[in-house]
């Protein structure tokens, strides 16, 4: 007995030590550690929103013991985004949160620092599918229409695009035929449908949203009529007054059109009535600065041309008679 109890307060000194030595040799076989992991972006949606552009990934920093962290991967750590309490607005702040399934005594997350996101509402828009053609010199077209597969009523064809509201100005559906027509009668099938607006062309292909902007029908069959016999002419295009006119404070100073005049080819007597074809407006009350718009050309029915769009530009400028507005 005497053994244990003399000097104890040296013997206990002696196993503190000990306990401590075995604990530095642990730690430093396996220290403290951080990293970063790139990982892709999950966002959690309400059915009225869609985001314009959104970052795809993010990066995620941890930290933890060296053996628990040489686990750490993209099965484990997840970066989500919670948009069901935002509300539409140009480069709206989102928080990013980070979750991983490893145990939180080994492995500590943080949290990514927020993106800024163009959010816009989600809106369908039923869209008539367009079809356009050329006829070949001494033919004009008599019937050009889009028939859509599948559907109760495949002509006309009327396709629906869900995407963002701000896409839909001036938002039109085309198939396109690219050969000349030179004979009475032509069917093509499964033809892409294109989308086009105020901005050009619409790519859904590279799905730049989420949700992902999409057509319920991609493609459409076109059946052509033509008649032999047609005559040509050249005609101007003409701009219309846009449908809102630029902000207060801003006047369009000048108008470009590319190209100028177009070869149009038909009925005689019809080509006879058409001394210029307007273009379709478009909507300037959100530039202060030059805007340039690719715009169908409006071609009657029967009536070809030899161009499909033409390139509208707007010079505008602040008027000196006005403060513009802020």
């Amino acid at each position: 007995m005497n053994l244990i109890v003399e000097d104890w307060r040296l013997k206990l000194l002696a196993v503190g030590l000990a306990i401590l030595m075995l604990g530095a040799v642990a730690f430093s076989q396996n220290p403290p550690t951080n990293g970063s992991l790139t990982v892709n972006l999950n966002y959690t949606m309400p059915p009225n929103l869609i985001l314009i552009n959104p970052p795809a990934r993010t990066t995620v920093a941890y930290t933890g013991l060296a053996d628990a962290i040489s686990h750490v991967n993209t099965t484990n750590v997840t970066a989500f985004v919670d948009v069901t309490h935002a509300k539409p607005g140009p480069a709206v702040q989102l928080n990013i949160v980070a979750h991983t399934t490893l145990p939180p005594s080994q492995v500590s997350v943080q949290n990514p620092p927020p993106i800024a996101v163009d959010i816009d509402t989600l809106q369908v828009k039923e869209l008539p599918v367009q079809v356009v053609a050329r006829a070949a010199p001494g033919w004009s077209l008599t019937k050009q229409v889009a028939i859509c597969p599948g559907t109760p009523n495949p002509n006309p064809c009327v396709v629906h695009f869900s995407g963002p509201t701000s896409w839909e100005t001036n938002l039109t559906a085309s198939v396109s035929y690219s050969a000349q027509v030179n004979v009475g009668t032509i069917d093509s099938p499964n033809q892409l449908i294109q989308l086009q607006n105020s901005n050009g062309v619409l790519d859904l292909t590279s799905c730049a949203t989420v949700p992902c902007a999409q057509l319920d029908i991609p493609s459409a069959s076109v059946h052509i009529e033509a008649a032999a016999g047609s005559t040509s002419s050249t005609v101007p295009l003409i701009d219309q007054p846009p449908s809102n006119p630029p902000p207060a404070g801003y006047r369009v100073t000048a108008v470009t059109i590319t190209p100028a005049t177009v070869i149009i080819t038909g009925d005689q007597v019809v080509l006879g009535r058409i001394q210029a074809i307007l273009l379709p407006p478009v909507d300037l009350s959100n530039r202060t600065s030059d805007a340039t718009f690719q715009v169908a050309i409006p071609y009657r029915s029967g009536v070809t041309g030899n161009v499909a769009n033409a390139t509208v530009k707007y010079s505008i400028s602040a008027n000196p008679n006005v403060s513009p507005s802020p």
